[in-house]
């Protein structure tokens, strides 16, 4: 019982959940859709204290149609960014970038776990996640393991522990993984401050 108590405290902490309704409206979402021309692929991220072990948040990043991050009770906000309760649109490879970066700090580490899907299944998993609604606070890994356990029944299980969820994830046949660490400060809304969209997309025209 403890070991729950301290994964689903671990998440409030890192991911400052707050739960609340968030929707942006038609024009920025659609303004902001972006399909990677990868394969499709979900992608679990798993943030992980690197002194006890515990897993600290979850989320989810789908390319399907178009490329999101379904980020249950999450902290990672930018005005750039539309989000309709806990999915984030126009995930980019710099978005991408930073948002891996936003999370791994001296503290935590990210496991990034990758599965290339058949186009259908990456489609349904974004419905889903699109359709679940706001996520109460601590709810991050039981809200994204709800989802996967409908598409991978038996393998994937409904579970409170950003661990557990992490270790069905890996049994899924196809899976590969790796860890990103970063020895920056716990005051992760720097990587944000610095982040500006609008140099990076001068960058990628080659200005």
């Amino acid at each position: 019982m403890r070991g729950w108590i301290v994964a689903i405290c671990a998440c409030v902490m890192l991911a400052g959940c707050v739960g609340q309704e968030v929707w942006a409206p038609d024009d920025a979402v659609a303004k902001s859709a972006y399909r990677h021309d990868g394969p499709p692929r979900l992608t679990l991220y798993t943030m992980i204290n690197n002194r006890t072990g515990a897993g600290a948040h979850t989320s989810l990043m789908i390319n399907g149609s178009q490329r999101v991050i379904f980020d249950p009770a999450g902290s990672f906000k930018h005005e750039t960014l539309p989000e309709r309760n806990d999915v984030v649109y126009g995930i980019t490879p710099p978005v991408e970038d930073v948002y891996t970066r936003y999370h791994a700090r001296e503290t935590y580490h990210v496991r990034v776990q990758n599965l290339d899907v058949p186009p259908e299944t990456a489609e349904r998993v974004f419905r889903l996640a699109q359709s679940y609604g706001a996520v109460p606070s601590a709810q991050c890994a039981r809200s994204t393991s709800t989802i996967l356990s409908q598409v991978y029944p038996g393998a994937v299980r409904p579970t409170w522990s950003p661990v557990r969820l992490a270790e069905d994830f890996a049994t899924l046949p196809g899976v590969t993984e790796r860890r990103l660490r970063e020895y920056d400060s716990d005051d992760n809304s720097k990587v944000l401050d610095d982040w500006d969209p609008n140099r990076v997309a001068q960058a990628a025209r080659g200005g």
